[in-house]
This record gives C-alpha cells, structure tokens and sequence, in this order.
C-alpha cells in the first residue's frame, strides 16, 4: 500500500492534469468562436452600404479615380478572398491597413488599449469596492432602509444607459459644481467621472448577486449550527458565509473585466478619450472597414478569454465543479 505522502502527490498530478486538459478543452472550443465571430464580423461591415473609398476621397474626386483605388485596396475582389485575406492576416497578428489613417490597425489598437486598460481598472476597481460591501450589507439589513437604498441605487446603475449617465455626471459635477472637468484624460482628475459612471452598472449587478447569493448561504444548515454554537453574527456571516457566497460574485467579476474592456465605446465617447472605444466610433463614422473590424475582433478576444478565466477561476475555487 502506498504511503499517505505519495497518494496525495498522485492526486494533486491527477488534479492539475484535468485542469490542464480542462483549459485545453476550453481554448479549443474558443477557436470556432472566434473563426464564427471573424464570418459575422465580415458580413456585417460588408453589407453596411456606402463606399469607403468614395468616403475618404469625398464626392468631387471621380469615378475613375475611385474604381482605381478600390482595385488598388483589393476591394474588387470576391468576398471569399477578402474574408481568407483579412483571417490569415488576423492569425498572423496584422489587421490591415486603416483606410483613413494609413497606418497599421495593430499598432493603432494596441496604442489606445493602455488608456482603455487604465479606465477599465479604475472602473472594476469602484465596482468591486462599491458593489461587495453595499451587497453584504443590504444582505444583513434585509428589507431595512439602506438595503432598500443600496438596491434602488443598484438598481438605476444596471437600468440607466451609459451615455445618459454619462451626461447627468457631466452636468452634475463638471458644469454645475465644478469639482471635475468634462472630458479629456490628461490625469488622475479626468479619470474619476468616467470610471464611476463605467463601473456603475458593475457595482449594482456585484451587489445583487452578492445579496442574493450571501442570503441563499445563510439560509443552510452549517450556518445555523454556527450559530447555535454560540458565535457572534459577524465571525457567522465574514468567516462562515462569506466565502461561499462570493464565489458566483468572482466568477461574475471575471468576466465583468473584459466586458468593461470591451464596452467603454460610450463612455470613451462621451468623455472625449482616446482609448480603443474612441476609435471604433471614429472607423464607424469614415465607414474604415479594417480598423472597425480590427477593433470589434479585438474587443471580442477580450470577451472571450474573460469567459475563459471566469471557468477557470471556478473550477479553482470551488472543488465541486467538475472539471471535465
């Protein structure tokens, strides 16, 4: 018979080889994703209608000089070809060439994604700081005034669209308090508005789920037990409770990360930063089909590996999950 410390050295390789074989099985099914998000990408921006070239070269230039240059940009091509030029220059890291800026859509996103990183951190980072507390708290006061105001709160964040939002805080604390300034992102002052609007929706879906979930916890026969030993309704809720409840709340936050990665296009918008949401608007409205598909690709990725963690975060923190 094997002796205790080698049977658990065979089951911690057992267990890391099913999570490696867990996360290969999650990366593989991310590749027809992301080849079926390329196809819907392509057919989409192909069917907009409207000539990019007639676009960037406004209406005086003439028709000749227009049908050269599509033949020069290869938009005369069958759209087969198009679309097996623009997947293999994706798998190879190169997006094309911006119609408008001439310069490499890589290198344009890959610029603009740090200010779009920095705002989407300060934007977790209000969510997850706001969101977990006013959750734990509306938990433990259930049905009192501050879970009432908490969730009302919450509430507005996930209903209210962003640029709307964006707007009542512009007005509100730029034009008629004066304690912030309107737009740009020039330093840490510029940052503040933009992310509490950003992070606003985060922080309401955090502090339901957190509700929610802490409430379904302590509602099961270990916690009465803990109780009925005599300990303190905080060790009770913060020891006890706690940990468990805030599982579904880490998996929610996981993906929540990538999805403000991907969604700060309004925001960005409204506040005149100059991140990767700021540049998609700008391909929408010059119809610069490489950047707009870079961009969407791009901001997809993220969704994608944001999903990703969040399986691979459960998988870690909850060992019912069976990982397979």
């Amino acid at each position: 018979m094997l002796p205790r410390g080698a049977l658990l050295g065979n089951w911690r390789q057992w267990e890391a080889s099913q999570m490696a074989r867990f996360i290969l099985k999650r990366l593989l099914i991310s590749i027809p994703i992301m080849i079926g998000i390329t196809i819907i990408i392509f057919v989409l921006l192909n069917v907009v209608p409207g000539d990019p070239v007639a676009l960037m070269m406004k209406e005086h230039i003439s028709v000749d000089v227009v049908a050269r240059v599509r033949a020069q940009m290869h938009l005369d091509d069958p759209a087969f070809i198009r679309y097996f030029r623009f997947l293999f220059g994706a798998l190879r890291g190169d997006l094309g060439e911006s119609y408008k800026l001439q310069r490499p859509v890589a290198a344009l996103i890959l610029g603009a994604f740090p200010t779009t990183f920095v705002l989407a951190l300060w934007a977790a980072l209000f969510a997850w700081i706001v969101g977990i507390p006013a959750g734990i708290l509306s938990a433990v006061k259930k049905y009192s005034l501050p879970d009432n105001l908490f969730m009302g709160f919450s509430l507005m964040g996930v209903s209210m669209p962003i640029f709307w939002s964006a707007l009542l805080f512009q007005w509100c604390f730029a034009v008629k308090l004066g304690w912030l300034p309107v737009a740009g992102f020039s330093s840490w002052k510029y940052v503040i508005m933009p992310a509490v609007v950003l992070g606003w929706s985060s922080a309401g879906t955090i502090a339901r789920l957190t509700r929610s979930s802490l409430l379904e916890v302590m509602r099961n026969d270990y916690i009465r037990t803990a109780r009925a030993k005599g300990l303190r309704e905080l060790p009770v809720i913060f020891k006890h409770a706690l940990k468990n409840s805030l599982l579904p709340v880490v998996t929610v936050m996981a993906i929540q990360v990538a999805g403000l990665l991907s969604g700060a296009i309004l925001t960005e918008s409204v506040f005149g930063i100059p991140g990767v949401g700021r540049i998609a608007v700008n391909a929408i409205q010059a119809r610069d089909m490489p950047l707009l598909q870079g961009t969407v690709l791009f901001e997809t990725l993220l969704v994608v590996l944001g999903n990703l963690t969040a399986d691979i975060l459960y998988a870690f923190l909850d060992p019912r999950i069976k990982v397979n």
